[in-house]
């Protein structure tokens, strides 16, 4: 698959000082997070903070010794990481992926915040075939060089789509024809009922809160994945593996 055009990069860049922030931000570096000391202020951290507006960046604001423990350099109160891979919009890939006369199968991962966790996802998805990622812009795992490590390159290979409105987001790719296939423990149903062969949205929760409720009303279907063990839940990387592993076996009939 060609869906991702992106540049990919060794690894999580730290950049600090206010001004080589703005800069950064300016030629159009992926921000994969970013902090302000808390109460900070001034013309450049103004300047800055018109900039994240303009860009639609988020930034946490921090007591000081969170910087500091990033690092000791003069800081000025403002730390970013900047991302190895670039982002992509899904809204972009879904056309493209019509126009090639495939069948969309996209993973959509809520709230998803282990680093490892998510490279496993990944290398698991684009080995499977999964055509995109899409995970929210908050409280999702960090694309750092753990999570590319875990995922064996993967990450750089499967376009990854991260969203601030996850919600407008999910229900375009029921809008674009997709059926949502939401991955959950409260339903009666397993993960062998869905037919695969349509155009899938496989939504997969965290392990603690699972997919939030939101989702799970607008969900097409709702499948779970047999248990018979005392455990009462796997990994969720485990889990996902084995969810798309049903969809590729039904396509592959």
């Amino acid at each position: 698959m060609s869906y991702n055009n992106r540049e990919s990069r060794e690894s999580n860049q730290v950049v600090f000082g206010t001004r080589a922030v703005i800069e950064a931000i300016r030629a159009g570096k992926e921000i994969e997070s970013l902090y302000i000391q808390r109460g900070i202020s001034g013309d450049l951290i103004n300047e800055l903070r018109a900039l994240l507006v303009e860009y639609n960046i988020t930034a946490q604001q921090v007591p000081v010794e969170k910087l500091n423990r990033i690092t000791m350099k003069n800081h000025q109160g403002v730390v970013a990481f900047i991302s190895p891979i670039i982002y992509q919009k899904i809204e972009d890939i879904i056309p493209q992926i019509f126009e090639k006369g495939e069948v969309p199968l996209i993973l959509v991962l809520d709230s998803i915040t282990d680093v490892r966790n998510m490279g496993a996802i990944a290398r698991t998805a684009e080995c499977s075939g999964v055509h995109a990622i899409v995970v929210p812009a908050k409280g999702s795992a960090q694309i750092n060089p753990d999570a590319i490590k875990t995922s064996a390159g993967a990450l750089y290979k499967i376009p990854v789509c991260r969203h601030d409105n996850f919600m407008q987001t999910v229900k375009f790719l029921q809008e674009s024809g997709l059926q949502l296939v939401c991955c959950t423990e409260k339903t009666t149903e397993y993960i062998y009922k869905p037919d695969y062969t349509a155009p899938t949205a496989i939504i997969m929760g965290s392990e603690e809160d699972g997919v939030r409720n939101e989702i799970i009303r607008i969900s097409d279907h709702l499948a779970k994945i047999p248990m018979y063990g005392e455990i009462e839940s796997l990994n969720v990387s485990v889990a996902t593996g084995i969810i798309l592993y049903e969809a590729i076996r039904q396509r592959l009939v």
